[in-house]
This record gives C-alpha cells, structure tokens and sequence, in this order.
C-alpha cells in the first residue's frame, strides 16, 4: 500500500457500467485484488462494476511495450478484484477521466490495454468512440443454460471470451447472479461473458449480460461488440466479405451503445461516459479492510 495516508479516486460510468477510477501515474499503489474488491464493494465501499488503474504504460511492466504508442494504460481489474484483458465501457470511462485531468483533449488519443492499444475518439458532443479490434469466431458448437432452458451460443472473442444466445425474453436469462452454465468447458477454460440478446427492430438488438468476475452489469462495451457481430452474422452480414459495413443499435439495461463492423473487420463502439464524482479513499480503511 502507498506511504500516502489518502489516495485520489474518482467515479465514472459508462451507460451505467461503473467504475472505481485511481489515477497512479507512476504505478506507485499497490492494489491487490482484496483492494479492489474492497473498493468495489457497493455497500462497504465505493461501488463499481470494475476499477480503473490509471497508470503511464512506461511505468507499469505489462504496458512498457506499448509506450511508444500509448502514453496511458488501463490497468483493468474486475470487481472481485481479478485482473481482465479489456473493457470497452472501461475504456471510454478511461478516455473520459485523460481528458478530465487535462492529459489529453477532444480527438484521437491511443489507451494501452491488455488486449492491445486501443485507438479512442472523444468526439465534441461528448460521445467516445474506441476501436475495439477485430472479432474472433472460433468455431465448434456453444451452449448455455439457465435453469431448464438451454439455447445455442456463438462463441466471439473480442480480446475477452463471450458467448452469445438469441433468447425469446431477456428475463429468460433468470437474476444472472451466479454464471451461467456452458458446455463444452473446454471452450472458455478461464470463464466467460455471457450475452442474451432479443430483437427491436431492423439493426437493432437488446441484451442482457453476465460479466465473469462481476456478475449481471448495466452494460458491457465488448459484450455488445459481440453481440453486434454475433446478429450479423445470423442475419447473413459479414463486412469482410461483402465490403459493406454492418451497424447496430445494441440497448443495454443502462443504455444505448452503437456499434459499426467496418469492411476491415475492425469495430468501433461508440457510447457516452461520465464522470460523477471525485474524492480521496482513506488509507487507513483500505488497509483495514484488506486485512493489510
């Protein structure tokens, strides 16, 4: 833990996927997984879905090789405290805070993640587009379960494992407190994120998700970019292959996300994000509570 008797915190949310956000520049907290449950914790401590180390990628070891391309990178912890690969909503929360600080300004910046460097656009409207990379679709059948009901899943990797299932109800997902089950294990052997999707419209899906390590969130940035390429897909649309873009509207229990497969095969997820309050987590209690 830092010598420093209080530590600087600031909360954020997009589309209500919120975040415990520690600017650390030089990667001098320690924030142990316990920490960052601690932190997460919406009745003993802050309250997020996840929390936002802001760190300068030369100083932190997984990022030093993306230094040259990204000053800033999102060291990303789930809210029990385990460390994932990327978060698309984190990202945008992540954007939101460089700008805030004064680290960055409207236009295109450059986020290091640990599914790569993510190319981000803050847009004058307030709007944050992130480049989300490119989907993979492994192949072999996916099914998930919830109580006696179970439905074929498509399985996309968006830097992190998702498994997407066209339902009839989104509350046929059930309280989605506990993960849903998945076979065959060998398709996710670190967990997964698991999407239920219903139709609106033409181009427009609505979705429920179960984030691993966090449980049922308000909104999932690369669950929607897999959810958006999973309905391409079954609605015959594949950018890569005819050239053409596939744009979705994907409604998320704390909002709206657009999300675009570009003819590349790249995907731009494009969505609000806001930072709600700042203030200074007393060190004393982290400590404490970590039973540090």
């Amino acid at each position: 833990m830092s010598t420093r008797t209080r530590i600087a915190f600031l909360k954020g949310h997009g589309t209500e996927n919120d975040f415990v956000i520690v600017p650390d520049p030089e990667n001098t907290i320690d924030l142990p997984p316990a920490a960052v449950a601690a932190l997460c914790d919406r009745r003993a401590g802050i309250g997020g879905d996840g929390l936002l180390h802001v760190v300068r990628s030369a100083a932190h070891p997984e990022a030093r090789h993306m230094a040259a391309e990204a000053e800033w990178f999102m060291d990303y912890r789930n809210g029990d405290g385990s460390i994932a690969e990327m978060c698309g909503n984190g990202v945008r929360v992540f954007a939101r805070y460089l700008q805030r600080a004064g680290h960055v300004t409207e236009g295109d910046i450059a986020v290091a993640t640990r599914g790569g460097v993510k190319a981000v656009h803050i847009a004058k409207d307030g709007d944050v587009t992130v480049g989300m990379g490119r989907a993979l679709l492994p192949e072999g059948d996916v099914t998930v379960s919830v109580g006696e009901r179970s439905w074929p899943a498509r399985n996309v990797n968006m830097g992190n494992p998702h498994a997407v299932a066209f339902v009839d109800e989104l509350s046929h997902a059930g309280d989605l407190l506990s993960p849903p089950p998945f076979s065959p294990a060998a398709a996710y052997p670190d967990g997964v994120n698991v999407e239920f999707v219903i139709d609106r419209g033409p181009g427009h899906v609505a979705m429920r998700v179960h984030e691993r390590g966090s449980g049922e969130t308000r909104s999932c940035g690369t669950g929607a970019c897999a959810v958006a390429v999973a309905t391409a897909r079954r609605d015959g649309a594949d950018p890569a292959a005819t050239g053409t873009p596939a744009t979705y509207t994907v409604d998320v229990p704390g909002g709206t996300l657009v999300i675009t497969e570009r003819s590349d095969g790249e995907i731009e997820m494009t969505g609000p994000a806001v930072i709600v309050a700042e203030g200074e987590i007393d060190s004393v209690w982290l400590e404490s509570a970590t039973g540090a």
